[in-house]
């Protein structure tokens, strides 16, 4: 019986060793990245609070008249309301309390210029229902509602943000796939309801080998498991003209033209050679754009906002302490620049109780300059 025990014991010690080889091999590893950022523009006491909230944010958007909507990140495991709107210095839930079951894991979220507000849910990286949704924000009624087939929202795929065009009638939408390691963007047209994946697996929305050195912690989990996520912010010119995109562990920001995105007679070799490359960027998470063809991009290992110039010379504009992970940028009116703190190594795989031991967390906003489109 001992000796039966002791083959059990050690069957299970080679398991586990096997098991760290493999994922060591499949998502390990990682080289420190050079610090892109600079002497900021703007002093940090330029920067203001507008959204406290006791758990962590995940994306955020802002109207044309300065409502801010946001999400729970799905990774905190939220307790109550997944998408809310600041209101009068408190959370509500939006558009209802009772149509927060139609969201699983809802994180991206956008408002266009018809007054619409988007969000993309990645239905628990592909084993659930991966949707995106659009409420009329006069209303709150559900005025769009699609749910992705497993060709577009593969298992392990990780739909997480998203622009919409001026006209509307287009999305774009990043899908990082840390597990699957099958980043890429989908198209999706709003009139015909149909969806297709692009650009997948390209060097351009792929990880590279960098990483993640956040001034909270190192982006390693049990020692094996390193934060490498592919494309992850995703932003469109006020002319429609490009999209940009960014893989957070990769050195290059990149766009590719808007109709040759909607070029579904282009084979995947000829949309990929179309691809431009714009300059080196830092380990970056959300993205926006403003009025003078700027690029604007957070940077997750030294609390910055940058601005990159369409012939990719970098800018800081603002560095602080108090964002522990800057994530999603969206401008308000009145040339505010809204920036939310997801404080990712304060909730990614934490207890409930370090989680909310960490709170609050917040959304912050400052003026950088130029202005931008509400919402983008």
């Amino acid at each position: 019986m001992k000796r039966f025990f002791a083959r059990i014991l050690v069957g299970l010690v080679v398991f586990v060793a096997l098991l760290a080889i493999v994922l060591h091999i499949r998502y390990g590893g990682g080289e420190p990245y050079p610090d892109l950022s600079g002497t900021p523009i703007f002093n940090e006491s330029e920067l203001e609070v507008v959204v406290t909230s006791l758990e962590p944010i995940g994306n955020m958007a802002v109207s044309a008249d300065g409502r801010v909507f946001y999400t729970i990140h799905p990774e905190s495991r939220p307790s109550g309301a997944k998408l809310l709107e600041w209101v009068d210095g408190a959370p509500k839930a939006f558009p209802s309390d009772d149509a927060q079951s139609l969201f699983e894991t809802p994180l991206g979220i956008v408002v266009d210029q018809q007054n619409r507000l988007w969000t993309i849910d990645h239905g628990n990286h592909g084993t659930g229902k991966a949707r995106l949704l659009a409420f009329d924000l006069a209303t709150g009624a559900v005025v769009h509602d699609h749910v992705f087939d497993s060709s577009v929202a593969q298992l392990g795929s990780f739909l997480q943000d998203l622009q919409v065009d001026s006209t509307g009638k287009h999305v774009f939408i990043a899908d990082v796939s840390f597990w699957r390691k099958n980043p890429g963007l989908v198209v999706y047209d709003v009139e015909l309801g149909k969806a297709r994946r692009v650009l997948d697996s390209d060097p351009s929305v792929s990880a590279q080998d960098w990483l993640i050195r956040n001034p909270t912690k190192d982006m390693v989990f049990f020692g094996i498991v390193v934060l490498k996520p592919g494309v992850d912010g995703v932003a469109i010119d006020r002319d429609d003209e490009w999209v940009y995109y960014g893989a957070m562990a990769h050195d290059t920001m990149y766009r590719v033209k808007v109709t040759d995105l909607l070029d579904d007679s282009l084979s995947p070799g000829a949309l990929a050679a179309r691809v431009q490359a714009v300059g080196p960027k830092p380990l970056n998470d959300g993205l926006s754009t403003d009025n003078e063809g700027n690029l604007l991009i957070t940077d997750v290992e030294h609390n910055t906002v940058m601005r990159m110039k369409p012939e990719g010379d970098l800018t800081t504009l603002i560095r602080s302490d108090r964002i522990r992970w800057a994530d999603a940028l969206s401008y308000g009116p009145e040339g505010w620049l809204y920036v939310a703190d997801s404080a990712i190594p304060d909730q990614m795989l934490q207890s409930k109780a370090h989680m909310a031991a960490s709170a609050p967390y917040h959304i912050f906003r400052f003026k950088p300059g130029i202005d931008g489109v509400p919402g983008q």
